[in-house]
């Protein structure tokens, strides 16, 4: 198979094409949230209404392996919560879309199938930047402290790499319900996986089936990587909490080569 040639003018064509049309749903995208202000102040108000229930409501009450303060435990989790209920906002954009023909009109349009998909994702990206932005604020003022600005970095990508994994599942479950209220029911599916994982109490103290599920729980490595970064890490002897770090870096990467290929699949199998 011979190499793509990108010096190509016919190459070079289709990249730009290709990055245009994924800048044009960006835009598409960011301009409803300019539009619906109320969509935009509850999406990114719930992330702070979380911090605040979860850390002045369970924080005195619930206690670390190890000992340690509870908040600090807490917020890394928290912003992983925040970045797995994402994708049900990506789910219920794309069934929106999908339902209202939107979808139909960009499969009639000479654009790359591909840049619908990614710039769903681009946008979903940029608001999750502004969500765990805002987080990270309110725990700050709670009194939480990461321990160093690289670790803080390195954290704040790793929820984004979860993030970005989670957006095409969002994305493909959302060309699968048949409407934005069934997409809404995926809060039922979103619940149980954040919360047998290692967001709120680490898996030592859940019985030994549930904890070694959440043990295995994709959340629960980042959740654990970000703890980690973040200065406040809770050692386990099972190998997956000693490498918490690595997971939370394959595990993204198995998802996203499941379901973005589910997702560009199904994009094209609708009808015009």
């Amino acid at each position: 198979m011979s190499a793509i040639d990108l010096s190509s003018p016919s190459t070079r064509g289709r990249i730009y094409w290709l990055l245009a049309d994924c800048w044009n749903v960006v835009r598409r995208g960011l301009t409803h949230y300019q539009r619906q202000p109320v969509n935009i102040a509850w999406q990114l108000g719930f992330p702070i209404l979380s911090v605040l229930l979860y850390g002045y409501v369970f924080g005195s009450a619930m206690k670390v392996p190890g000992g340690g303060d509870y908040n600090d435990y807490l917020m890394p989790g928290m912003f992983a919560m925040t970045m797995t209920f994402g994708f049900i906002n990506t789910a219920t954009v794309v069934v929106h879309d999908s339902t209202k023909g939107v979808i139909d009109r960009f499969r009639s349009m000479p654009m790359a199938s591909s840049a619908v998909v990614a710039g769903r994702g681009v946008t979903d990206l940029l608001v999750a930047c502004a969500e765990l932005a805002i987080m990270m604020l309110t725990a700050l003022a709670m009194g939480w402290r990461p321990d160093g600005v690289p670790g803080f970095l390195a954290a704040f990508g790793l929820l984004l790499w979860l993030r970005f994994a989670l957006i095409w599942i969002g994305v493909w479950l959302g060309l699968l319900v048949p409407n934005p209220e069934a997409a809404g029911g995926l809060f039922a599916v979103a619940f149980p996986l954040t919360m047998i994982s290692s967001i709120f109490v680490a898996p030592q103290l859940m019985p030994d089936w549930l904890g070694w599920v959440a043990l295995w729980n994709p959340i629960s490595s980042t959740a654990a990587a970000t703890r980690e970064l973040f200065g406040t890490p809770v050692g386990g002897d099972t190998w997956v909490e000693q490498h918490a770090l690595l997971m939370a870096g394959v595990w993204p990467v198995v998802l996203t080569l499941v379901f973005l290929p589910l997702a560009v699949r199904r994009f094209k199998k609708l009808s015009r």
